[in-house]
Order: structure tokens, then C-alpha cells, then sequence
């Protein structure tokens, strides 16, 4: 199979859990934060969210340079604004993973922050390291902030107290 597929499959189920996540979320405890350097539950959630989208700039560039002076982040302002994005970002990540050949992720992908290099590598380690293992560590993130709020935590991996199965 196609690593372009293989990756599809991977984020497809990893999106599930993810959204039975954030749909969980509600809009009063979006300003909540457990600590003064954290992010607020609702901008973790949108990261989580926005997360996704980062698929456009990892399969159809180079190299991404941030700059952390102009990057705005995702904030909504409500549940629906949310998944919204996050629905929107997967079905576009989805999209582009169907068609993405296999040489394609073989190539090396460069991270810069104001013009200097931060790593480079094949494309598909990127993927991987870049978008689903960064994406799932705050999901898990987001699923702590859970539990501190008594926001019932769903399945993620397997039973929790609030999901038996």
C-alpha cells in the first residue's frame, strides 16, 4: 500500500478519538488554564485542532520558515468554531494524503524559524513526528486538562474510568 494511504488510515483514526476529544470541551472552560504558562484549555484544544492543517504546508512545500512574530493560532471562540476547524483541516489533510506519492515523502522537508534551520528530513519521517506524534501528544495534554476541569475523558486508546467499554 501506498505510504500516502497508510498515513490516511493512521490519521483517520487518530481523528476519531480526537474529535470524540473536543467535542467534549466545553465553551466555559475554554479560558481555563492549570497553570500560569500553559495554554488555556480552548487555544490546546484549537492546537489540537489546527494541528491537522499543518498536512497543506508538509506535503505541498519544501520548507516551512516560521515566524513566530506573524503565526496566528488558532483560538475559537466557541465548540462549533472548533470542530469546524478541525473537520475542515482533515478532510483537506485527507485529501492530500490519497494523492501524495511515494517519492514525494521520500524527499527531505526543511523546518526554519526566521531564516535558520531548525531540522531537516524525508517527508514522511516529518509526517509522522511533525503532525501525528506532535498532534497525539497534545491530544493527551488536552486530556488531562480534562480531567483536572471532571470533564469525563472518553476512550482514547483503550477503557477510561468514564468510558468502560
Amino acid at each position: 500500500m501506498e505510504q500516502g494511504k497508510l498515513f490516511a488510515q493512521e490519521l483517520m483514526q487518530e481523528s476519531a478519538t480526537t474529535r470524540s476529544v473536543l467535542e467534549r470541551i466545553p465553551e466555559e472552560d475554554f479560558a481555563w488554564s492549570p497553570h500560569e504558562k500553559s495554554m488555556t484549555m480552548g487555544r490546546l484544544a484549537g492546537h489540537v485542532a489546527e494541528s491537522i492543517s499543518w498536512a497543506d504546508v508538509l506535503l505541498g512545500q519544501d520548507e516551512f520558515d516560521m515566524n513566530p512574530k506573524t503565526y496566528e493560532p488558532l483560538t475559537p471562540k466557541n465548540p462549533s468554531e472548533l470542530l469546524e476547524s478541525f473537520d475542515t483541516a482533515l478532510s483537506k489533510a485527507l485529501a492530500l494524503l490519497e494523492k501524495t506519492q511515494d517519492a514525494r515523502f521520500a524527499g527531505l522537508w526543511r523546518f526554519k524559524s526566521n531564516g535558520q534551520l531548525l531540522f531537516e528530513m524525508p517527508r514522511g519521517a516529518v509526517f509522522r513526528m511533525f503532525m501525528l506524534s506532535h498532534h497525539i501528544h497534545h491530544r493527551g495534554q488536552l486530556s488531562v486538562y480534562m480531567r483536572l476541569r471532571g470533564i469525563p475523558v472518553p476512550s482514547i486508546y483503550g477503557p477510561t474510568v468514564d468510558a468502560p467499554m
